[in-house]
């Protein structure tokens, strides 16, 4: 592999690929009514007057508070008439859309009241309203945008129903799930909504955080921002574990995945742990046909942000050879305060076939896009 390395400076960037296809685009509401014009006049009512109930236990707030709504956003994405960023679409095409000519940008709505709702009936509807809301608000004014279907996963009927509705809808490229749920999304009870999310063509997207009213890491409840951050990868390492291991790749053999702003530096040795023990603990997992990592190269897909930065920039070339680049690519998380920079990105220069698949090919043939 012929590497050539560059010093990061503003003025000699590693990458300036323009033209990418961008994989994580947070849009915002500017206020819970704004999904009222979805919403039946029961659920409309019910939103106004007892609100939402989220699995985690604070009502009224995240967990942390750098997780709260506008506490992690750039301070430049701020809209001039006050609303939260990614709320404001002419914003948005401004500093990320024809600013680097983007030309797909996928949704990714983080609304807990669709996905985390305690009260199912109530997510299940919500889910439906920020689907639409999506489209009205974005979709339809901005072709260059992609929605992703929110479902509510404990509410099995809504979300068939959901996939179903939007099957064939070209406005719609994947369905959202989030990581952390009441069980491991391995486990047989999702597997007929994972099994339509395929049969319909679309991929699972699963970004990372959701509230599922667990820990949110193994050992308990984490003292700050700062040990929680990092235990976002561990639900994702706990995802590709239970979907490997719970045997779903074979039952669903053109299910695949995309894990959305986790990482991946962590991806290879998980998949060598797992083939360690997968040699030792096969008679455990008889329906797993071949070697857990077999399974992660042919099913998952990850985004690079926020890209792992090791102190040999070379490094993460050898993680990406490992995954293999043609299933690793780019994104944002616009409007974040740690939105990725496409041209500053990778602090080492991609072999020019890689980054034309990272920055677009890779994204275009999974989500069929033009």
């Amino acid at each position: 592999m012929n590497v050539t390395l560059r010093d990061h400076r503003l003025d000699d960037p590693a990458q300036s690929h323009l033209g990418f296809i961008d994989c994580d685009v947070h849009p915002y509401f500017r206020t819970p009514a704004d999904f009222d014009p979805f919403l039946s006049e029961r659920w409309r009512e019910h939103r106004r007057t007892i609100g939402g109930r989220s699995r985690q236990g604070l009502a009224k707030t995240s967990l942390y508070p750098r997780m709260s709504p506008g506490n992690g956003m750039r301070g430049d994405a701020w809209p001039k008439d006050g609303g939260p960023p990614g709320s404001d679409l002419g914003l948005m095409r401004e500093q990320l859309l024809d600013l680097f000519d983007v030309r797909y940008g996928l949704l990714a709505p983080l609304v807990g009241g669709a996905a985390a709702e305690r009260n199912v009936e109530f997510g299940a509807a919500m889910a439906v309203a920020v689907n639409e809301w999506q489209c009205a608000a974005f979709c339809d004014p901005e072709p260059r945008l992609k929605a992703s279907i929110q479902i509510t996963l404990e509410h099995e009927a809504s979300a068939l129903a959901e996939i179903e509705r939007r099957a064939g809808d070209g406005r719609f490229a994947q369905v959202n799930i989030p990581p952390r749920g009441l069980e491991p999304l391995g486990r047989h009870r999702y597997r007929k909504i994972l099994a339509a999310a395929a049969a319909a063509g679309f991929p699972i997207s699963l970004h990372l955080g959701g509230t599922s009213g667990h820990a949110s890491t193994g050992g308990g409840w984490a003292s700050f921002y700062h040990e929680e951050h990092p235990s976002y990868v561990q639900s994702m390492q706990t995802l590709v574990t239970s979907l490997v291991c719970e045997g779903v790749f074979d039952e669903i053999p053109d299910l695949k995945v995309v894990l959305v702003e986790g990482g991946f530096a962590w991806l290879p040795a998980l998949a060598w742990r797992l083939d360690k023990h997968w040699k030792r603990l096969r008679d455990e997992v008889p329906a797993l046909k071949r070697a857990p990592s077999e399974y992660i190269r042919e099913h998952i897909w990850v985004t690079t942000q926020p890209i792992e930065e090791p102190e040999r920039p070379a490094d993460m070339l050898s993680t990406i050879e490992w995954i293999g680049p043609e299933r690793v690519m780019f994104s944002t998380d616009y409007p974040h305060w740690d939105q990725d920079d496409p041209r500053y990105a990778f602090k080492v220069r991609l072999p020019e076939d890689w980054a034309r698949m990272i920055y677009r090919e890779n994204a275009r043939a999974l989500y069929r896009l033009d």
